[in-house]
């Protein structure tokens, strides 16, 4: 049961990197239950970044959700795999978020290697989890703000 205003959010996440991905979400749930309380979020899993478009397009046409964070880590490897991954998935988000109309936002660490992506993921100034739900939430306020 949520603490705040009512609103709940989805988090989204492609679990290939485990720890990367608690990470993520860790801060991303952080920054959603400051904003609706706490409990306002359900966490739902996916095998990776290219299965986030259409989890997020679930979870924003199901009409429980006020916005969709994505959030994952992709890690460039010795194939052309990492570019393919990285712009199918970051495509794939910003049309769920324009043909729904919920805010959905791109958090996924897109790195050369697990030293880059362990500094976007632990907190501070560079922590892509907190980045992906304030994107939400602010995208949220231009929704209400123009409603």
């Amino acid at each position: 049961m949520s603490d705040g205003d009512g609103r709940r959010y989805a988090i989204v996440v492609g679990r290939f990197y485990t720890e990367l991905a608690e990470r993520l979400v860790t801060s991303a749930t952080r920054v959603f239950e400051a904003a609706a309380g706490e409990g306002a979020v359900d966490v739902f899993d996916v095998p990776g970044a290219f299965e986030l478009p259409l989890a997020a397009q679930l979870a924003a046409q199901s009409g429980r959700y006020a916005g969709v964070a994505c959030l994952g880590a992709v890690i460039r490897g010795e194939t052309s795999h990492y570019d393919y991954v990285c712009n199918e998935s970051a495509r794939g988000i910003q049309d769920v978020a324009l043909r729904t109309g919920v805010p959905c936002s791109f958090g996924v660490v897109t790195v050369e290697n697990m030293d880059q992506a362990m500094a976007r993921t632990g907190g501070g100034k560079r922590d892509q989890g907190a980045h992906a739900a304030e994107a939400v939430l602010a995208l949220g306020r231009v929704r209400a703000e123009l409603s």
